[in-house]
């Protein structure tokens, strides 16, 4: 395999010396003779623009990026306890958070906005919305910068989506929208929403596929840690207009803010391979829009405080709850081979097996706690 530079994505570290400097460059994988290498996760995605582009659109995607500062590796040990949009987050996290986004900026990759987040010692940094080829780009360069910045510092930062219990889990909630030229195709002014029906195809295609998706989205087993209720993270296949215990929320709409019209997809988490994941959910996406899928109506109230009998009713669907059920319904996904193309999707799906049955191999502390003394 060789490492072709992408010149298009040099920058300097600013936080390196000026002198001797070190630069982030991307790079895309090729076989020795120069053919694209199949399992290039850069080449997977656009490929997928590709797709998109011929069909008339640009896919735009926007991350609110949620993680964990620690006092080190080891354990999950506190650096604050302080919680939603605390302003007096203690010494070093706010610093460090800042310190982040300023570094950030100075890279090209504009924030929008930062804050604590509803866990202790948790964040968010929200990246602002571009190409989805750039924003998978950002995305990785953004968990360098903060591993690294954090590092310097003797903390630990991570994007272990559910590091500790009983506490919130990271995501990482994606904002989507599909543009051709300079306008939105998500809006429409003559919608009681403003959503247009190419964008309530969109979420229809999301809806029927994001089962099978969700080992892309939430590939670890410690993902599916997150995705229980009660901790703000989805767990029901169901799309909204305001309630955020959906997978699907479509964002107010605000006057004159036409591009502003988007979906957001709530369930993947950071530690996800984005240049996959925007595969994935393109994807299923456009496969909404070719097929004219109907989209089903969206929910009223809290889908999570609703009855079993009365999600089933409406037709509610569950995301996978482990690991291992997320396998089973990628393995058998059409719309996922296609996707991501032979080579990652074999890969991926034996990789993931492995990793199931290593981990169901293994006897929990949870497991020795509770029945040594007892069984």
């Amino acid at each position: 395999m060789r490492a072709y530079p992408d010149p298009a994505t040099f920058t300097l570290l600013p936080w390196r010396p000026r002198q001797n400097a070190v630069a982030r460059m991307f790079c895309d994988i090729r076989q020795p003779r120069g053919q694209t290498f199949p399992g290039d996760p850069r080449q997977v995605l656009r490929r997928n623009l590709d797709r998109a582009a011929e069909m008339g659109f640009t896919y735009n995607v926007g991350a609110e990026l949620e993680f964990f500062y620690l006092k080190n590796a080891s354990a999950p040990e506190l650096l604050d306890h302080d919680g939603y949009f605390d302003q007096l987050s203690s010494y070093p996290a706010s610093d460090l958070r800042r310190e982040t986004v300023l570094n950030l900026a100075e890279m090209g990759i504009p924030v929008k906005y930062s804050h604590h987040e509803g866990a202790p010692s948790q964040h968010e940094i929200d990246l602002e919305y571009t190409d989805a080829l750039t924003m998978a780009d950002n995305l990785m360069t953004a968990k360098l910068v903060i591993k690294e910045l954090a590092q310097l510092q003797n903390v630990y930062a991570t994007f272990m989506p559910k590091p500790i219990s009983r506490v919130n889990g990271s995501g990482l909630h994606l904002h989507q929208s599909l543009f051709a030229g300079e306008a939105n195709r998500f809006y429409d002014a003559d919608d009681e929403q403003y959503l247009s029906m190419l964008g309530k195809q969109f979420i229809a295609g999301l809806i029927a596929h994001a089962p099978e998706i969700t080992l892309v989205t939430n590939q670890w087993v410690n993902s599916y840690k997150r995705l229980i209720p009660g901790y703000e993270a989805p767990v029901y296949v169901s799309w909204t207009h305001v309630n955020r215990s959906d997978l699907i929320r479509v964002p107010s709409y605000e006057r004159g803010e036409e591009a502003s019209i988007r979906i957001e997809y709530r369930s993947p988490d950071p530690a996800c391979n984005p240049y996959l994941a925007f595969s994935a959910m393109l994807a299923a996406g456009l496969k909404g829009i070719e097929e004219q899928y109907q989209v089903p109506a969206p929910v009223v109230g809290n889908v999570q405080e609703m009855s079993p009998q009365r999600r089933q009713s409406l037709g509610i669907r569950t995301l996978p709850s482990s690991l291992g059920e997320a396998i089973n319904l990628a393995e058998t996904s059409e719309l996922l081979y296609e996707a991501l193309g032979d080579h990652v999707f074999n890969s991926l799906i034996e990789n993931k097996k492995l990793e199931w049955d290593e981990y169901r191999s293994e006897v929990t502390d949870y497991e020795v706690s509770r029945y040594l003394s007892t069984l």
